[in-house]
């Protein structure tokens, strides 16, 4: 249970969405706007589709020029040139193992079995740079608990999952600089339910990435294709570094018309009161978008921690996920991997890691998303909890259900 003083950190930000709520609601009443499609959501690797080119009138004909459509009204959740969104997250799963401690094993946001649960709900408060910007995601929930499990930093920053200042002078060129608490880099999924193709998140994303850092980054264009990425940083999941070290980031990003590659490469000490040993992380993704209503995704990543003593951990692993939207509000998606924990580095257990997921994804409305979920996780070893010894596989069943109000970007 947080105390009431923890609590009141998350009230005026509550507050604050809560007012644009209500200005929306207001605005909604005068002018009701335009209908739009619903966006379909991707992975933040995804390349937007381009707009189709305008028709041109030929020079003979000597027709006036259409009037100009009026512009679209500004969004209902953009005030004072900031974006502000609401997204609540909650499911209903059951484990078919029935463990008894009752948490699905391997999992890091659907940790709970055969229950109704809250995963987490946020605020997002998003003001560009121009050139001076900053970027704001706090709330509560079992995510935000999770990511911040190995953080040393008071309890107060558990609330936030982002927050960063950001500088884009028109004279860099495209340079941006971020200053604080940001996400990482790498993975081909996000922690926000509704930017992944599926509901639970991969054995990648949840054992062989970090969730994210405290530092400087740099971001700057290189050519109209290439994007690239420098990161200085406290280390893996920590506001106070553990160490008097520093842990480096280097990404990049290549988007061509249908497909993007990025690659991104963490090292640096992480182990608590010492710089010896260096860990390495390297993560590539390449996501493929052929047509508007089928995209899909390979994601590698390969670990290593340098032991204090003799010998190294090492931990690799792959994953392929495909969705398919049928129509504008249905959709379904695939995933398949491997994990290997070579030296049970990752989950305390030197084991070869499988699972496959398929997800069907229904949109109610614009904003409201469910999400019907059949996974089954297998191990080389009887790692999964059920009521005997231990099992080799756990199947799962989940209901997840997402609700977002925000501007359509």
């Amino acid at each position: 249970m947080r105390n009431k003083r923890e609590g009141l950190i998350f009230l005026p930000v509550l507050l604050a969405g809560i007012a644009v709520a209500q200005n929306a609601v207001a605005q909604n009443a005068v002018a009701q706007p335009q209908p739009t499609e619903p966006e379909q959501q991707t992975p933040a690797a995804a390349t937007q589709t381009p707009a189709p080119a305008t028709t041109q009138t030929p020079a003979a004909a000597q027709t006036p020029a259409p009037a100009a459509a009026p512009a679209p009204p500004p969004s209902k959740w953009t005030q004072w040139g900031t974006d502000f969104s609401l997204l609540f997250d909650g499911y209903v799963d059951k484990n078919f193992n029935s463990p008894p401690s009752g948490f699905n094993g391997l999992r890091n946001f659907d940790l709970r079995a055969d229950t109704l649960h809250v995963n987490m709900g946020k605020i997002t408060i998003d003001h560009g740079p121009a050139p001076i910007g900053f970027h704001l995601d706090v709330g509560f929930g079992e995510t935000f608990d999770l990511i911040h499990a190995s953080d040393r930093a008071p309890d107060a920053f558990k609330y936030f999952e982002q927050a960063y200042v950001s500088f884009k002078p028109k004279s860099w060129h495209g340079l941006e600089i971020d200053a604080g608490e940001f996400v990482t880099s790498a993975g081909a999924e996000v922690i926000e339910t509704n930017a992944n193709w599926n509901y639970s998140r991969s054995l990648l994303f949840a054992w062989a990435i970090p969730y994210y850092h405290f530092g400087v980054r740099a971001s700057f264009p290189i050519g109209p294709h290439f994007t690239g990425g420098v990161q200085v940083v406290q280390g893996w999941n920590n506001i106070y570094d553990n160490n008097s070290g520093k842990t480096v980031g280097l990404n990049g990003a290549y988007a061509w018309k249908k497909a993007t590659w990025t690659n991104v490469y963490y090292v640096g000490p992480e182990k608590t009161r010492t710089n010896t040993g260096i860990r390495h992380l390297f993560d590539t993704t390449v996501q493929v978008n052929p047509t508007d209503h089928f995209s899909y995704y390979i994601n590698f990543d390969y670990g290593q921690d340098k032991n204090i003593g003799a010998g190294t951990s090492k931990w690799t692993g792959i994953a392929g996920a495909a969705r398919y939207a049928f129509a504008k509000k249905f959709a379904v998606a695939g995933r398949t991997e491997f994990f290997d924990d070579i030296d049970g580095f990752s989950t305390g257990t030197k084991q070869k890691l499988k699972e496959v997921t398929l997800t069907g994804e229904y949109k109610m409305t614009d904003w409201l998303l469910t999400r019907l979920e059949f996974r089954n996780d297998w191990s080389d070893q009887p790692f999964f909890e059920n009521k005997t010894n231990g099992s080799k596989t756990q199947p799962t069943f989940l209901l997840g259900m997402v609700a977002f109000f925000g501007p359509k970007k």
